[in-house]
């Protein structure tokens, strides 16, 4: 009880009532500390036919319609050898709801909440629910749905693969370029540079053919021999990277994205990046990772006796 009268925020992330019947629900804390911020962060909410479902990160992107958005083989798959031929969704190489539909969200609202606080006195229960949050990422999809009455289709919509202006090509060597040359400009820049013809830059062929002729034409080079050409000029292109070679980029190494480090027992590897800005940070450049329990008998101390202890950190 005296930890929890004195804490600003609790965060959770067990299945809706699992925390009731441990006896640390919203409402048994609440009654301990009006002024607490509860955070429940969950795959469906805590209501709803499916709050009690069990799910990972791809389960949520399955109910939410976005993982069926990802078959770009559907359309472009044949011509440029990006994706597989049965247009079969593709598992994303991030936890796009674990992340983006779950942390980030109640990050944001527990420092909005918070705010309320310091207006109002009291605290609340943030009910984060990641399936929810992914639709906010959806905006195009569902604003055509709705506003035109034509959902979008897997692979054949302007960003995921329909448009010759939005492609992943590959080349002679076996990489691949993504080039989004989607304004006038450049796509006009984008064609002189390739080599199109005129009738495929001027919209006489359908998307399709267009796509295969730039396939068949990007298949003639190598990813370093395009990106020459590319470079005199503005071009909206770029090789596509492995995380190997990202992470050595002479852009992010001049950013200092990966000088921090962290380190125990002689071993030191760059610290995570975190979309922090460094203005609202510790600089810190080297730190190290507490071993499991490691500053238990300190925060105890702390919280027997606040007064005496010092900060707990």
């Amino acid at each position: 009880a005296p930890l929890i009268a004195s804490t600003d925020v609790v965060v959770e992330q067990f299945r809706p009532g699992v925390m009731d019947r441990l006896g640390f629900g919203y409402e048994s804390l609440r009654q301990i500390n009006p002024r607490l911020i509860y955070c429940s962060i969950t795959g469906y909410g805590s209501t709803g036919p499916l709050a009690q479902a069990a799910g990972h990160d791809v389960n949520f992107l399955a109910e939410t319609g976005m993982l069926g958005l990802v078959a770009n083989g559907v359309a472009n798959g044949v011509a440029n050898g990006v994706a597989n031929g049965e247009g079969a969704p593709a598992l994303p190489p991030a936890l796009i709801a674990d992340v983006a539909g779950g942390s980030y969200p109640a990050v944001m609202n527990i420092l909005l909440a918070l705010r309320l606080r310091d207006r109002t006195g009291e605290g609340c229960h943030l009910d984060i629910a990641m399936c929810d949050n992914l639709f906010a990422m959806m905006h195009w999809a569902l604003a055509q749905g709705w506003a035109t009455g034509r959902w979008p289709r897997p692979g054949d919509e302007r960003l995921t693969g329909g448009s010759p202006r939005y492609q992943i090509h590959r080349t002679s060597d076996d990489r691949f370029i993504a080039c989004s040359p989607l304004e006038e400009k450049f796509w006009k820049s984008f064609c002189a540079a390739i080599g199109l013809a005129q009738a495929y830059r001027d919209g006489l062929h359908d998307d399709a053919s267009t796509r295969a002729e730039i396939a068949r034409i990007f298949a003639q080079s190598t990813a370093d021999e395009w990106m020459a050409r590319f470079s005199r000029s503005e071009m909206p292109c770029s090789i596509v990277r492995s995380p190997e070679e990202a992470v050595s980029s002479p852009h992010f190494r001049s950013r200092g994205l990966f000088d921090a480090q962290v380190e125990r027992d002689g071993v030191a590897i760059p610290a995570l990046p975190l979309p922090v800005v460094r203005a609202l940070r510790v600089a810190r450049e080297h730190a190290s990772w507490p071993r499991l329990g490691e500053d238990n008998d300190r925060v105890a101390a702390h919280w027997a006796n606040p007064g005496d202890a010092g900060d707990a950190g």
